[in-house]
């Protein structure tokens, strides 16, 4: 039931309550038309999370509540925020999601508003009651941005009083006063809820409207084809009968003109899709690649990520392209074919042009294989070349140069061979296809006309068809080279889509206990609780037949803690911090968080909650700001007590010349490699970025080596003063 709300007050009476979000999530995802979930993902939220005893709704425990009990129906919240200047465009755009309303309005207890879908003239709510609700967008901004404005109302009323603004143009000077008092001000409190990245592609584009989009794709094709043939069936048949007159021209103008405006709407939604569909593979590919394992990745060379981007553009671009080819071709060669069994050949030559048609896909299938191997070679090639590049100085110094282009003239040697092989197939798919048909489709004409006589029309309806046909060859071709280079292609992002199509790792029964509330938690007697981490007789080996390189390894830590571990190049150090962090998973033996085991807690709180810095060879600064390297791990976009507590950390680090020196203070793009960072200052980005999570437990693998004696002591009182567990990796 829809009803008009207009002048929704008071407005809680419209909000849902904290402990009702579970449901709320659940209407959404019925309004998404996604299949009943089991009771077990309609968890109530942390009793903590507010009330009495909370200094303040935890925004971000609830965001990750949120989460949970989105991923449990197949959606993702993604907590937002908009400037005061952009909240009418974000809230017109907005839906589904969810708004906190402000405590203005809300002065008991956290309330939210449910917009299920906001447009330009009219936003739908749904209440407590689960009625949907109309609201103007206009009014659904002024309520969320009561408590900003109202500071401000008083003076400006009394200005525009003073000014004397007549009453019908008040409002209009407020708005404007407001934009520019309240410019650096945001609307938070705000999650976006939508299908999660890992949902099946099939319900991704019917909630994009592709299956809608590429209906109107065929049915502009097929209503051109249709309108062209009769338009050239109303010239012929008047020219044939004699009957040229006014009626039959306009007849066949209006048909050309039908033609034109079916065209118009096919390659409007061909736009559309391809649009659409480019961005579900990137956002696929994306989601893809964030969901790799750390190991999956750490042995892979930057020729072969160069490699897999690439190949990931080929795909959208060839298999779109080749689609949308193959898709015209189709419907052509089908129209051709009923055009030669209506003409003088009649049913032998359609049958004719069908086996016709079977040749460019023999070909196809071997020039595919042929591009599998001819693309190997090219991105071994690629590949090596990356690498001898970022390796230039040690080839320098420790390859004999007699022998520096041997392995690049093997390379080349056989990419030039694969290029040969495949460049003899591609005149045969592109230009034995159309050309033989031309051949065989005159002999089909002339046969008939030899084997009995017929009349002009069909003649003429032949003719037709034989030219159609020879354009839906020629387009046929096309589209199959093009599907082939996307199958070669896909080869390399395959992996990627499939591991995006794999569950979220939901966890049964988290506990959502905030990272730092009970991190220094202690007995009567002074002592610790509980361990914050506990390790039990580990194993670990990289390959089921190596040998192993963790054996009974079992260590137990509490808050407070610092461990220190020692020892030679290749003793297993690096291997126990990469599984203490959850980027590996032991053979055997335990680990337990706060007595949470990884499968119990998820990996992604685990990683959440056990930061490691790991060696300089394997952290990287990032092509953003300064604040955004800083801050990776932590809420985004940050506050302006996020970057304060940034700026403190960098300080306490001993990067304040850094920052006097960036013109943009943290706000300063920095690049890949660092803009103007030596190792040291690198080094010490990457420990105050691990300290800015707020873990419970901190790693550090080798962090300290790059600093000089003063720094080093700097980082280390900063460390020591600011991390809650520690373990740190260094040489003896």
């Amino acid at each position: 039931m829809v009803q008009e709300t207009e002048e929704p007050k008071p407005w809680q009476f419209l909000a849902w309550p904290a402990f009702r979000l579970g449901e709320a999530i659940e209407e959404i995802a019925r309004q998404q038309k996604l299949p009943a979930q089991s009771p077990e993902h309609r968890p109530n939220p942390p009793h903590d999370l507010y009330g009495p005893d909370a200094a303040g709704l935890d925004e971000e425990r609830l965001g990750q509540w949120l989460d949970h009990v989105a991923a449990g129906w197949g959606l993702e919240v993604e907590p937002v925020q908009a400037s005061y200047a952009e909240a009418e465009p974000f809230i017109r755009g907005a839906g589904p999601a969810l708004f906190r309303l402000p405590d203005l309005l809300s002065p008991s207890e956290p309330r939210f508003l449910v917009v299920l879908k906001s447009g330009r003239w009219r936003s739908i709510l749904l209440d407590p009651n689960l009625t949907m609700r109309r609201i103007s967008p206009r009014a659904l901004q002024d309520a969320l941005c009561v408590e900003l404005e109202a500071p401000y109302l008083t003076s400006i009323k009394e200005f525009c009083a003073q000014l004397g603004v007549p009453s019908r143009r008040q409002a209009r000077a407020r708005r404007a006063i407001l934009a520019t008092q309240l410019s650096s001000e945001s609307i938070r409190g705000c999650w976006l809820v939508r299908l999660a990245p890992n949902a099946p592609l099939w319900r991704q584009a019917q909630d994009a409207f592709l299956p809608r989009t590429a209906v109107a794709l065929v049915s502009g094709y097929l209503g051109q084809l249709s309108a062209t043939v009769a338009a050239w069936w109303l010239i012929g048949h008047s020219a044939f009968t004699g009957q040229l007159d006014r009626v039959w021209l306009w007849g066949w103008t209006l048909m050309l003109l039908t033609s034109i405006a079916c065209q118009g709407l096919a390659i409007a939604a061909q736009g559309r899709l391809g649009v659409g569909a480019g961005g579900l593979i990137k956002i696929r590919l994306l989601y893809g690649a964030l969901r790799l394992q750390p190991e999956e990745v750490r042995h892979q060379g930057a020729g072969q990520f160069l490699g897999r981007v690439s190949e990931a553009e080929a795909v959208e671009l060839l298999a779109l392209g080749g689609g949308m080819a193959l898709v015209l071709s189709a419907m052509q060669l089908a129209m051709a074919a009923g055009l030669l069994a209506m003409g003088a050949g009649s049913w032998p030559h359609a049958l004719l042009l069908a086996a016709w048609a079977a040749v460019p896909l023999g070909i196809a299938w071997r020039y595919a294989l042929r591009h599998h191997i001819w693309a190997d070679a090219h991105r071994d090639m690629t590949n090596d070349l990356v690498e001898r590049m970022v390796g230039h100085r040690t080839r320098l110094a420790q390859e004999d140069r007699a022998s520096w282009h041997d392995e690049e003239d093997r390379l080349l040697d056989r990419y030039t061979q694969c290029s040969q092989a495949l460049d003899r197939l591609l005149p045969l798919l592109q230009g034995l296809t159309p050309r033989g048909w031309m051949l065989l489709g005159l002999l089909g004409i002339v046969a008939a006309l030899l084997m009995a006589p017929r009349s002009p029309i069909q003649v003429a309806i032949s003719l037709g068809g034989f030219l159609l046909a020879l354009q839906a060859l020629t387009q046929l071709a096309t589209g199959l080279q093009s599907l082939a280079g996307a199958t070669t292609a896909w080869r390399q992002i395959g992996p990627l889509f499939r591991v995006a199509g794999h569950p979220r790792d939901v966890p049964s029964g988290r506990p959502l206990a905030s990272r730092q509330s009970n991190a220094r938690t202690r007995t009567e007697d002074g002592e610790p609780e509980t361990p914050v981490m506990a390790v039990r007789d580990v194993s670990f080996r990289y390959r089921a037949a190596s040998p192993q390189v963790l054996r009974g390894c079992s260590l137990s830590m509490r808050p407070d803690d610092r461990l220190l571990l020692e020892g030679p190049s290749g003793g297993g150090k690096s291997t126990l911090a990469g599984l203490l962090a959850g980027q590996r998973l032991p053979e055997s033996g335990l680990l337990l968080l706060r007595g949470y085991d990884r499968m119990t807690l998820g990996a992604d709180e685990w990683r959440r909650r056990v930061v490691m810095a790991p060696q300089f060879h394997e952290n990287h600064v990032m092509t953003n700001t300064l604040a955004f390297n800083l801050l990776m791990g932590r809420r985004w976009p940050p506050r302006s007590e996020d970057l304060a507590d940034a700026e403190a950390v960098c300080r306490e680090l001993g990067l304040d010349e850094l920052l006097e020196r960036m013109p943009a203070g943290l706000q300063q793009m920095v690049g890949e490699s660092g803009w103007q960072l030596s190792h040291g200052e690198r080094s010490r980005l990457y420990i105050a970025r691990a300290l800015l999570q707020e873990a419970d437990v901190l790693i550090f693998d080798e962090s300290f080596g790059a600093l000089d004696p003063e720094n080093l002591q700097r980082a280390l009182h900063c460390v020591l003063r600011r991390a809650p567990a520690l373990v740190v990796i260094a040489h003896p």
